[in-house]
C-alpha cells in the first residue's frame, strides 16, 4: 500500500505506473526475504489501481482484507495436525531397514549367502520419500519453525542411502571370498547392531580405522581374482567410512518422550 499510494498518488493511474512499481516491488520483497506475500500483495495494489482514488476508507478497507485472510490462515495452522509421531515412527522403520540391509551383507559376506531379493531397498527409498514429504509439510504448517530437524534427519539418511545403494553391487558379487571378508563382516554385524541413539559415529569411525590397519596387516592375494575381491572390500570400507563422516556432521533432532537428542544415531 505504500508503494502504491507513492508512485499512483506521485504520478498517475496508469499501466506505466503499475507496471514500473511491479518491477520496483518485486525486488524490494525478494531483499527483506518476504516474497511469500507477493500474490496477497498484488491483489491489493490491483484494488488500489481500479479505484484510482486513494483514500483513508480505501486503506483501512485493504487492511480489514488482510487481516481476514491472514488471520482465517492463522487459524487453519494453528489447528493443523502434528506430524511428529508419524515421523518419529518412520525413523524407527528407516532405522530398522537400515539394520536390516547391513545383517545381509554380513550374511553373504560370512556363508557367500545370495537369496537376498533387495526389497529393502525399495522399502527404504519409498520410505525416505514419504517421510521428507511429511517433515516439509509439517515445517510448513507451523509458523515458529525455521527449519524442520526431521526434514535434515531424512536428509542425512538419503545421502547416507546413496552410499549403501553405490557399494551393494560391489560388496555383493565378490569374484572370490577372501580372509578380509570376515573382518569386514565383523564390523557391518557391530554397525548392524547400533543403528539408534546412543552410540556414535565418531567411535565407529576409530573402530573402521583398526579394519584398515588390520587388512593391511593380511597376506598380500595369490591370484587376480583375490586382488578384485580385497580392492571391493577396501573400497566398500572407505565409502562406510563417508557413511559415517555424514552422520558425525548431522547435529540431530529431539524425539517426544525422550530426554536424549538423536546426536548419535549411525
Amino acid at each position: 500500500m505504500a508503494f502504491a499510494y507513492l508512485l499512483f498518488e506521485s504520478f498517475a493511474y496508469n499501466p506505466i505506473v503499475l507496471g514500473i512499481m511491479i518491477l520496483l516491488f518485486i525486488p524490494t520483497i525478494v531483499s527483506i526475504n518476504v516474497s511469500a506475500g507477493f500474490i496477497s500483495s498484488v491483489v491489493i495494489i490491483m484494488h488500489i489501481y481500479s479505484e484510482a482514488n486513494f483514500t483513508l476508507e480505501l486503506f483501512l478497507n485493504e487492511l480489514t482484507l488482510m487481516a481476514i485472510g491472514f488471520g482465517t490462515g492463522l487459524a487453519v495452522n494453528m489447528y493443523m495436525g502434528d506430524y511428529q509421531k508419524d515421523l518419529e515412527r518412520y525413523i524407527d522403520e528407516l532405522e530398522t531397514i537400515y539394520r536390516s540391509i547391513f545383517s545381509e551383507i554380513v550374511k553373504y559376506l560370512r556363508n557367500g549367502d545370495t537369496s537376498w531379493d533387495g526389497k529393502e531397498l525399495i522399502e527404504a527409498e519409498n520410505l525416505l520419500n514419504r517421510a521428507k514429504s511429511l517433515a516439509f509439510k509439517d515445517v510448513e504448517n507451523h509458523l515458529t519453525r525455521k527449519q524442520n530437524e526431521f526434514y535434515l534427519y531424512f536428509d542425512m539418511r538419503e545421502r547416507q542411502f546413496e552410499i549403501i545403494e553405490r557399494v551393494l553391487p560391489k560388496i555383493t558379487t565378490l569374484p572370490v571370498m577372501v580372509q578380509q571378508a570376515e573382518l569386514v563382516a565383523d564390523f557391518m554385524e557391530d554397525l548392524a547392531e547400533n543403528v539408534h541413539s546412543g552410540n556414535t559415529a565418531k567411535r565407529f569411525r576409530e573402530k573402521l580405522e583398526i579394519v584398515k590397519k588390520e587388512f593391511a596387516k593380511m597376506p598380500s592375494p595369490e591370484t587376480h581374482e583375490k586382488f578384485l575381491a580385497m580392492a571391493s572390500l577396501y573400497q566398500f570400507i572407505e565409502e562406510m567410512d563417508e557413511y559415517l563422516v555424514i552422520k558425525q556432521s548431522y547435529k540431530g533432532i529431539k524425539k517426544k518422550g525422550r530426554k536424549k537428542a538423536i546426536t548419535e544415531e549411525l
